[in-house]
């Protein structure tokens, strides 16, 4: 692994572990912001329990779990989509900058969105990266690609050996050998 994804991603894990701890304990904090968020997702979701404020403590746990799994390197990609899949009702419920009436909030509030928005540009960068290694989809195709080329090479094998064999088998034959 290299040294930027052994720094970086625990860089990127703490913000979600400290969110996530604190949504996790104080989730009355957090709740009267998410409703209008939560709200439309639980109606349309129905393994999500209909307490906003039980939806809140279910997206730290994901958060402080996610964020210690991908700040160890374990799981990264799982746990960046995890996050992902976090960060983006957590940033529409927060920071709807455009509904903020006074110039200075509304400023705060578009910086935050756009902190956001850089972190979860982040966590898909993370989410794709597979660590110098082969994903799975490319080693499926090389493999497949492989199989094919070593199943030409049979058959022109086998073809390039057959018309020898005949003429020599056709040869004896004829001899009665």
């Amino acid at each position: 692994m290299s040294l930027l994804r052994i720094v970086g991603r625990p860089l990127l894990a703490s913000m979600f572990i400290t969110g996530g701890m604190n949504s996790l304990r104080n989730p009355q904090n957090v709740a009267p912001v998410a409703e209008p968020v939560v709200r439309p997702v639980t109606e349309r979701i129905s393994a999500l329990p209909d307490d906003t404020e039980q939806v809140v403590r279910l997206s730290g746990a994901v958060q402080v779990v996610g964020g210690v799994l991908l700040g160890l390197g374990r799981f990264p990609r799982l746990s960046a989509l995890a996050l992902a899949a976090t960060l983006v009702p957590t940033t529409l419920a927060a920071h709807r900058y455009w509904q903020v009436e006074d110039p200075s909030d509304r400023a705060q509030q578009r910086i935050h969105f756009f902190k956001n928005m850089s972190m979860l540009g982040g966590l898909l960068i993370t989410a794709d990266d597979t660590g110098s290694a082969p994903s799975l989809l490319w080693r499926g195709r090389h493999t497949a690609r492989d199989l094919r080329h070593d199943a030409r090479l049979v058959r022109r094998s086998v073809r390039a050996t057959a018309r020898p064999a005949a003429a020599i088998g056709g040869g004896r034959a004829k001899l009665g050998i």
